[in-house]
C-alpha cells in the first residue's frame, strides 16, 4: 500500500502551509519519512519552504483585555500539547473559536474535531514555541484538568480572565421559582446563579480567593460527586442573585468585550439592576 494514501490531504495542508509544521513534524505525525512527506507535499502542488527553522511571528505576551478572556478559554477548554510547541483550543459554539481567534490575532483555520461518546465539535490549533512557553510561565501546563493550580493573571485584567473562563466552564443560569406560590401569589422569585467548574480543587480555590479579593464577594465552593472527569469528581464554584449580580456587572464592564454572546444575553438583564 502506498503509505502516502493516509497522509490527509487537507489536514497536510493545513498543517504544513497555514500552521508552518515542518516536514518533520509531519513525518512524526504520519508515522513516516521526510522523503515520504516530500512526495505528498509534491504530489498536491504545496510549495514547499527552505529546510531549517523558518522565521514566523509570535503572538503579543503583553497583557490586555483580549488576551486575559483568551488565557481564561485556555484554561478551561484549551489544551498545550506534550511537544512544547502547539497548542488546542475546543468548542461546540464556533462563535466562541471566532471571537477567540480574533483576541490572539490568530490566521489558522477552525477545523471540524469529533469529540467523545459521538459529540461534535470545532477547534483551533496553532503552532508557537514562545507563546506557548509563556503560557507555562504564567501557570498552565499539558494535562492540566487534575492538577491546575494559581495562575499569574495582572489585577487590571482579571475581570477578562474570569469571563473567559465562565464562557469556556462556567454557566449563567436563570429561573422564575414559583415554588412558594401556595402560599401567596407574591411569592415569585427570580433566581439567578453563576457557577464555574473544575477537577482542580486549587484552582477554583485560588479563584474564589482572588475573586473576593478583588470584588468582596465569596460564592460557595463544593465537591460534585456525582459528575466526574477522568473519575475525579468535578468541583463548583457557584455564586447566588446578589453576588451575581456584581459579578457579572464587573465581568461585562463594557458593551465590547470580547464574550459569548448566547451569555451575555442571559446577563443582559441583570446588568442595570441595583447589587
Amino acid at each position: 500500500m502506498n503509505p502516502r494514501r493516509v497522509i490527509d490531504a487537507g489536514e497536510t495542508r493545513r498543517l504544513y502551509a497555514v500552521e508552518g509544521w515542518t516536514m518533520a513534524e509531519l513525518a512524526d505525525h504520519y508515522g513516516c519519512s521526510e522523503t515520504t512527506i516530500k512526495r505528498r507535499l509534491d504530489e498536491l502542488g504545496i510549495p514547499t519552504r527552505q529546510r531549517g527553522p523558518q522565521a514566523r511571528a509570535h503572538l503579543s505576551c503583553e497583557w490586555s483585555p483580549e488576551l486575559a478572556y483568551a488565557v481564561g478559554l485556555m484554561v478551561t477548554d484549551g489544551n498545550l500539547s506534550k511537544d512544547g510547541r502547539h497548542m488546542t483550543l475546543v468548542s461546540s459554539n464556533y462563535d466562541l473559536l471566532e471571537t477567540f481567534r480574533d483576541c490572539l490575532g490568530l490566521e489558522v483555520a477552525i477545523t471540524p474535531h469529533a469529540g467523545g461518546f459521538g459529540s461534535s465539535s470545532n477547534r483551533i490549533q496553532w503552532g508557537d514555541r514562545n507563546f506557548y512557553d509563556w503560557l507555562l510561565s504564567i501557570g498552565l501546563m499539558p494535562a492540566k484538568s487534575l492538577r491546575l493550580g494559581p495562575l499569574a493573571i495582572p489585577d487590571e485584567c482579571f475581570a477578562d480572565f474570569v469571563r473567559g473562563c465562565i464562557d469556556g466552564d462556567g454557566s449563567i443560569r436563570t429561573y422564575t421559582d414559583r415554588y412558594n406560590t401556595f402560599k401567596s401569589e407574591k411569592y415569585v422569585y427570580e433566581r439567578l446563579f453563576l457557577t464555574i467548574v473544575s477537577a482542580s480543587f486549587p484552582f477554583l480555590e485560588w479563584l474564589q480567593q482572588s475573586v473576593a479579593r478583588l470584588l468582596g464577594i465569596n460564592g460557595a465552593l463544593f465537591c460534585d460527586k456525582e459528575t466526574t472527569l477522568n473519575h475525579a469528581a468535578l468541583w463548583v464554584l457557584k455564586y447566588a442573585k446578589h453576588e451575581s449580580i456584581r459579578l457579572l456587572k464587573w465581568m461585562y464592564y463594557a458593551p465590547n468585550v470580547a464574550c459569548l454572546a448566547r451569555k451575555r444575553d442571559i446577563a443582559s438583564p441583570f446588568l442595570t439592576e441595583s447589587d
